[in-house]
């Protein structure tokens, strides 16, 4: 019987990929449009199932699939069919289960969902308060979901939602996939909220009641934030928690860059005390690359040998 990734997540404390808008970027490729790493899924798909294979051999057992920034209203917008942009999406899964599937050990493909502001453009992810309706965030989520969902993923990355009125639009659509599970992991401002400005423990209290909500945490969110972040969600949920930070530096939305000194690498003694903390799964965002990867791998490798789970 193949086990199931939330009985995997048990074994851990595992490695996920990194940042995959500044490896596209160091391939060459200029993501400064609305779309960003969404539209080399058209333009270059080859690319990002290179820097999947990079991941991959850096040791990550999780790979989030390049649909982060994709979706029917982004894809239409740019000039597309409704049908072209579904397809750009099932892509997505398939650039990296092809990837996965050939990996020496099991890679788990994780279908990214990211948030209403990301398909707006502008750094609105990290800001939240959009100003949408309810239903609005159901239905635009419900559409791209059904999507990746017809791709068959091992399981959704719901990633970098700012806000929980965002949380409780995706609540409601997952709840529809019960045979999928997935993990909701929010942007945060400081070492106690959201980008909106709410307390990050809400989040445990809105998903506790979904059972194929597997795990939550914190992304794209300074490292010196994280123990704090975890902390907090550690003493409201006993689900397994995620972590994957970005470098530490400050989006840009007007230029669409990222703007200031950061990590190229994370701490072993932040990711032990993030472990400590309850983190399960550890990897990186937005300007963290295989090099971090690869570090992080030999310190879990080191944290999995030391511990009895």
């Amino acid at each position: 019987m193949n086990q199931s990734f939330a009985s995997w997540l048990e074994t851990g404390p595992w490695p996920i990929d990194g940042g995959l808008s500044g490896e596209l970027e160091k391939l060459g490729h200029d993501l400064s449009d609305k779309l960003w790493s969404a539209r080399l899924l058209r333009d270059a798909p080859e690319a990002i199932a290179q820097v999947h294979q990079e991941y991959v051999n850096s040791g990550a057992r999780v790979l989030i699939t390049a649909s982060y920034q994709a979706s029917r209203m982004g894809f239409m917008a740019a000039g597309m069919t409704q049908d072209q942009a579904d397809d750009l999406m099932r892509l997505s899964l398939t650039l990296a289960q092809d990837v996965a599937l050939n990996a020496p050990e099991k890679v788990w493909v994780a279908a990214s969902v990211g948030p209403y502001g990301a398909v707006l453009g502008g750094g609105q992810e990290y800001v939240g308060n959009y100003g949408v309706a309810h239903d609005d965030l159901v239905k635009f989520h419900r559409d791209r979901i059904a999507v990746l969902a017809s791709a068959k993923p091992d399981l959704f990355a719901c990633e970098t939602i700012p806000d929980l009125d965002e949380v409780r639009a995706l609540v409601e659509v997952l709840a529809d996939y019960p045979d999928i599970p997935a993990w909701i992991t929010m942007s945060a401002q400081d070492a106690n909220s959201t980008c909106a400005g709410q307390g990050i423990g809400h989040l445990a209290e809105l998903v506790n009641k979904t059972p194929s909500i597997v795990a939550i945490g914190v992304n794209c969110t300074k490292p010196e934030f994280v123990t704090s972040l975890l902390r907090i969600l550690a003493a409201k949920t006993s689900l397994p928690l995620v972590v994957y930070p970005n470098a530490g530096r400050v989006w840009d939305g007007k230029n669409m860059c990222w703007i200031g000194e950061g990590h190229d690498k994370l701490p072993a003694q932040i990711v032990s005390e993030w472990v400590k903390a309850g983190a399960d799964l550890i990897g990186g965002c937005c300007g963290l690359g295989p090099e971090a990867i690869t570090q992080l791998d030999l310190d879990l490798v080191q944290t999995r040998n030391s511990t009895t789970k």
